[in-house]
């Protein structure tokens, strides 16, 4: 009787278990709460003439941006959960090829770039997501998204059915498409929509583009709503049939509403970017939306009854080389602060912007209870570093892959480096021999600025507007050097095909090209700043040249949190922490201080690197509120 009982009790504890098993199943993958109610997988988000339904049901998408690559992995989870206690429903992410697949036969979706965990965790959070996969995403990143070592093809076509461009194309959609597929709405996922390319009616060089793209994606799988998204003035260039067309906007216009009904009549109006600030380039004013102008549009747009998903809520950081440039009317490289004045600032905080919109949707959705604001990270501004240690650009030189002899001057993305990638980011050093001074001009053939040198001595800069340099008169033969720095590729507008750097064509000496070089790629990976450990490094006070790496030491106790370093005194140059590039600072601003996420740090000593070009004054602080520059409203 005893043992009956026994048995018994265990036959229940078994079936209780498998019980909660089959609910867990059931709630993962045959619904999940939306608005109190679960629902069936069988039909999607779909545009039903005037409006969005999600399996039949009306709904509305309140949707927020916030990209995987430019928020600290460890900082996911707090980011969406703030998005998620503002009222928005819908996360939506851009895919950067450039990141996944670094090299030809490189594909890299761990740690930081886990696609597949960020969109798992939007799910478990109760978020619905818009995949944006591209191939080109422009979202100001270098050369829009797009991977450097397309342009080793002298023929590329970017953004067109060129061979050579669907290609590569294919094979990236064959690794990161069969990532997503299962986490579609259809097959219990969060996606609910995925856009095909981006802002293509503002380049519409190819009308069979973009049926190529969308063919590209169906074909492996992806059958969710399809959208694409331009700008007010090419969204009829930008489309593609058996895809809803979106706007693009920071100002609601009339007029531009109607030409979006005009050219797809009884279909929902979806506002895929409506920007709630804007991004910053070097030498300019850090740019501002007033919180009140986001509200009063968002608000109109509600009231309009469309959807609408904030570009950016939270912008992150474009960390290390990520950033993107102008070229309309002349270059301008972007800062690597991607605040954008979001909703949520740079390093998470809350903003002005971000209680507003939180009221708005609060009322909008009738009073409904949005879960409570996550505490705020703990900010420090930690004591100033000293740089105690120097090591010239010339005796780091040994530390790089080559050096390279060519004839001609050879451009980064044709320099035989990188299993035969070429150079994507970062300086290259051109050197070669001359006999005499005179006049050596760039014929605008330097991309992006050259620190100019002569046996190591530094006699001028070539830039965009500066095309010529006097060479100093001397003796026997002499070096010419040329540091040339990419700034960043252009991220939008048509001349994306156009964007090699490093040396693109001939330096003239008394109108003589220069030829013979010695060519060292300096890429500042990883690799090589750990590799330079192990270089003759030299006290500050044996050793203060000029261009130069210089090493200090950051001291955290105890859990280390974030922090914003600032660098008075310094002029140009690049911030490495423990390895990780930080990205770049520039005094001429706006930006004056680089986002550090306590993630980044260790508890106690950690290792600054700064490659400083031209000028220094050998410390380092740390202040616990952002520096971002002299703020201007957005017009």
């Amino acid at each position: 009787m005893v043992v009956c009982r026994v048995r018994n009790a265990h036959k229940r504890k078994y079936a209780l278990i498998c019980l909660c098993i089959v609910g867990f199943v059931m709630y993962k993958y045959l619904g999940r709460p939306a608005g109190g109610r679960r629902i069936t997988r069988k039909v999607g988000l779909s545009a039903n003439s005037s409006q969005l339904t999600l399996e039949g049901q009306p709904f509305h998408i309140l949707g927020g941006s916030i990209h995987y690559f430019r928020v600290p992995r460890a900082y996911w989870r707090d980011r969406l959960l703030k998005m998620k206690a503002c009222g928005i429903n819908t996360l939506t992410t851009y895919v950067p090829w450039s990141l996944h697949q670094p090299e030809r036969e490189v594909f890299n979706f761990h740690t930081q770039l886990d696609l597949e965990a960020y969109i798992n965790l939007a799910d478990e959070l109760g978020l619905w997501v818009i995949l944006r996969p591209g191939p080109y995403i422009s979202s100001e990143l270098d050369l829009g998204g797009l991977p450097s070592w397309l342009l080793r093809d002298d023929s590329m076509k970017l953004r067109t059915t060129y061979p050579g461009f669907t290609e590569a194309v294919n094979t990236f959609f064959d690794k990161l498409i069969p990532k997503v597929v299962p986490l579609q709405f259809k097959k219990g996922g969060p996606i609910i929509a995925v856009q095909v390319e981006n802002e293509y009616g503002s380049f519409a060089k190819d009308e069979s583009y973009m049926f190529f793209i969308k063919e590209a994606l169906q074909s492996r799988g992806i059958s969710e709503l399809l959208f694409t998204s331009d700008n007010h003035n090419t969204l009829k260039s930008g489309g593609v049939h058996g895809a809803i067309r979106s706007v693009k906007l920071q100002k609601l216009n009339q007029k531009d509403l109607q030409d979006l009904n005009a050219i797809q009549p009884s279909s929902p109006t979806m506002v895929m970017d409506y920007w709630t600030g804007g991004y910053d380039v070097w030498g300019e004013l850090h740019h501002v939306l007033p919180p009140e102008d986001t509200v009063s549009t968002v608000r109109e747009i509600l009231r309009r009854g469309m959807s609408v998903n904030l570009y950016m809520f939270h912008g992150g950081s474009s960390f290390g080389f990520m950033s993107g440039a102008l070229d309309d009317p002349s270059y301008k490289a972007l800062v690597p602060s991607y605040d954008y004045d979001a909703p949520l600032s740079e390093d998470g905080e809350y903003t002005p912007k971000y209680h507003l919109l939180r009221d708005l949707f609060s009322r909008y959705n009738r009073g409904e209870r949005f879960p409570d604001m996550p505490a705020l990270h703990y900010r420090e501004a930690y004591e100033t570093a000293i740089m105690y240690q120097h090591l010239s650009l010339w005796d780091a030189l040994s530390f790089t892959e080559g050096p390279f002899k060519s004839h001609m001057p050879v451009n980064m993305e044709n320099l035989p480096v990188n299993n035969g990638n070429g150079q994507s980011y970062g300086y290259t050093l051109y050197e070669t021999t001359v006999t005499s001074g005179g006049i050596l001009k760039s014929g605008d053939n330097v991309r992006d600025r050259a620190l100019v040198f002569v046996d190591r001595s530094y006699i001028g800069l070539f830039k965009r507007q500066n095309l010529e340099l006097a060479v100093p008169d001397g003796k026997g033969r002499r070096t010419l050097s040329l540091l040339v720095e990419n700034c960043g590729r252009v991220h939008q507008g048509r001349n994306l095909d156009k964007q090699h750097k490093g040396l693109v064509g001939d330096i003239l000496l008394n109108n003589i090209p220069l030829r013979d070089f010695t060519i060292y790629s300096l890429d500042m990976k990883p690799s090589f700043i750990d590799s330079l450990y192990q270089a003759p490094w030299k006290t500050i006070t044996e050793s203060r040249g000029f261009p130069g790496f210089y090493m200090g030491r950051l001291f955290a106790y105890g859990y280390p949190s974030d922090t914003f370093m600032k660098l008075p005194g310094w002029e140009k140059g690049v911030v490495f922490i423990n390895g990780m590039n930080l990205g770049r600072y520039w005094s001429i601003g706006p930006q004056q201080t680089l986002y550090i996420p306590g993630p980044f740090l260790n508890s106690g000593i950690n290792q600054i690197i700064l490659f400083e070009e031209q000028e220094g004054d050998f410390k380092v602080h740390f202040e616990d509120t952002p520096d971002l520059g002299m703020a201007a409203d957005i017009q």
